[in-house]
């Protein structure tokens, strides 16, 4: 559907949420869960058959949602009105495997058995389930019922949803098999993860903060502009104390960004520290007890 080109615009944009929605609701969602999964496996020890459990679970609440979940984007482009309905109430169950799979992740860590030594990995794991959970699921919701969107459609509400959405379900999960997977890779585990542990929180609090100040920009837009009536342009002078705030949120991304790149990217040079030794009469040296 991607190169089906109909001479409607109406018809051309259904087919177009065909590849981009079920893509992120359908497709994606399957292999962030799957992922995950190999990620619990990996980290937690957990039994593969637990796991498969939940993946089935996640998998079909994904699928049952998100397909017909499309209908929120259907709108306002000029296809019946039926799909308000339908978009408003299968929307409104998408947030369902994000929770699924927030509850997994850290069900797994709990039942788990194994201290594996790469932390940094499993913060990214379980960091990923949670911002995915709220960019996807709480932000999603936040503007998918009709009526809510009539008003909100196409403001900085829906790009402070994509931003916490785009960066919970897909950046954090492939830093996280970066994370695990790397120094397998390069042969040097354990690496150093502190670093790697403070570009999570640098990134994480800075798309946190970015979500909060689009997210109250998209406020006073849906009310100066789409209630007030007021010019576009006119509320966007208005709201550029928020836009400024989101510059600077948007500058600790990319120096957690650079960070995580140093922290997987350089070898940490292991410092030797020799402890007191005991020397015997044919020379042979070993520890001091």
């Amino acid at each position: 559907f991607a190169f089906y080109n109909p001479a409607n615009l109406v018809l051309d944009k259904q087919y177009w949420w065909w590849v981009v929605h079920l893509w992120v609701e359908g497709v994606w969602e399957l292999v962030m869960a799957a992922i995950l999964a190999f990620l619990m496996l990996k980290l937690t020890g957990v039994d593969r058959e637990v796991v498969e459990k939940w993946l089935y679970v996640i998998v079909a609440t994904a699928l049952f949602s998100g397909i017909l979940g499309t209908g929120h984007h259907y709108y306002w482009i000029g296809l019946p009105a039926y799909w308000q309905w339908v978009g408003s109430i299968f929307s409104s169950f998408e947030i369902v495997p994000f929770f699924a799979m927030m509850a997994f992740a850290f069900v797994m860590v709990w039942k788990g058995r194994r201290d594996h030594p790469n932390k940094a990995a499993l913060l990214w794991s379980l960091g990923c389930t949670v911002l995915a959970f709220f960019g996807a699921g709480i932000w999603g919701f936040l503007h998918t019922l009709h009526g809510v969107n009539y008003y909100t459609h196409g403001t900085q509400i829906t790009a402070a949803h994509g931003h916490l959405a785009f960066y919970g379900a897909y950046v954090c999960l492939v830093l996280a098999i970066i994370t695990y997977a790397m120094p397998i890779m390069r042969n040097r585990d354990p690496y150093n993860q502190v670093l790697n542990m403070a570009s999570f929180w640098l990134m994480s609090g800075g798309m946190l903060f970015m979500t909060f100040t689009l997210t109250f920009a998209g406020t006073v837009q849906t009310h100066l502009q789409r209630v007030n009536g007021e010019a576009y342009m006119d509320v966007q002078d208005q709201l550029a104390i928020f836009y400024w705030m989101r510059f600077g949120s948007g500058v600790a991304v990319v120096l957690g960004a650079l960070l995580f790149i140093y922290s997987v990217a350089v070898v940490r040079r292991e410092v030797f520290t020799p402890g007191p030794v005991q020397a015997h009469k044919d020379g042979h040296i070993e520890p001091a007890e």
